[in-house]
């Protein structure tokens, strides 16, 4: 049976040649046992719709990162114990600056704040490592040896419920992360993506940036390398909550947006939304 006719016959929405291959499988199948036929249709059937992954030929952070910088992130989260936010706030602001400042360490404080809205009583600070790995092991050794910085962890240790960090690397189609002036709010949006997907991310996310650049909202996006595995974190700035609001909302008046949120929200596993305060040592106002 011929193709062109198979498609004047053909269900609606479904492939007339398609549907042909399959009848003359079928055929073919019919002088199976009804066991065996039944586990050959269900095969056939599930290759049209499973989709296929291409092999890789490199890591997806050799694919994704900005390859003209070697720079390496850290984000820390800090949750403090309630009654000590104000001592923790004070003693940062003291000590994290002198880090900033010291030329001898080749990292930058990118930003530093307090959540407003999220989980409470919790500080996130975000640095920059030039140099990437190498650069990271040199500040950490040189700190070791700082008795300052060492009765400072000792200190805020004493403040704090728990903490945890990641190790990022910048996605190479977001914006450089880099000081502005105030006052802002900022929304660090937290992406916990099904295991083998970020390079699909990266693809979707590349077109979909565009859509956030008019009022200079896009920070920047990152990936983890060490800590949780596949989380991915946008940084976004606002003037205040209704601003936040007012920019969302025109992004879906913008032909295409609302069909690489339909493709990215299946990538995701879990998502969260911090909006936070930035304090007076952050670069990030």
């Amino acid at each position: 049976m011929g193709c062109e006719k198979i498609k004047n016959n053909a269900l609606p929405g479904f492939n007339g040649c398609l549907l042909a291959e399959y009848l003359s499988w079928r055929s073919g199948s019919l002088g199976l046992g009804s066991s065996a036929r039944s586990a050959r249709e269900d095969s056939w059937l599930k290759s049209l719709f499973v989709r296929k992954v291409d092999p890789r030929k490199d890591a997806h952070s050799n694919l994704l990162a900005k390859r003209e910088t070697s720079s390496l992130y850290k984000l820390q989260f800090h949750n403090v114990k309630p009654e000590c936010l104000e001592a923790y706030n004070k003693l940062c602001q003291e000590v994290l600056p002198k880090i900033h400042e010291e030329k001898h360490y080749p990292c930058a404080l990118v930003g530093t704040w307090n959540t407003w809205y999220g989980e409470q009583d919790q500080a996130v600070h975000l640095w920059r490592y030039e140099g990437g790995y190498p650069a990271l092991n040199e500040v950490m050794s040189k700190l070791r040896q700082n008795k300052e910085f060492t009765e400072f962890r000792k200190e805020r240790g004493n403040m704090l419920l728990s903490r945890k960090n990641q190790l990022l690397l910048e996605f190479s189609f977001w914006n450089e992360p880099v000081p502005r002036d105030g006052p802002n709010i900022y929304e660090l949006r937290s992406y916990q993506l099904r295991p083998g997907t970020m390079i699909e991310w990266g693809n979707y996310w590349a077109r979909a940036i565009r859509f956030r650049q008019d009022s200079n909202e896009a920070v920047g996006g990152f990936f983890s390398q060490i800590g949780q595995l596949y989380m991915v974190h946008h940084l976004w700035a606002y003037k205040d909550l209704q601003t936040r609001e007012d920019i969302r909302n025109a992004a879906w008046h913008k032909p295409g947006w609302d069909e690489l949120v339909y493709y990215t929200v299946p990538l995701i596993q879990e998502m969260e939304s911090r909006i936070m305060i930035p304090l007076k040592i952050s670069p990030l106002q």
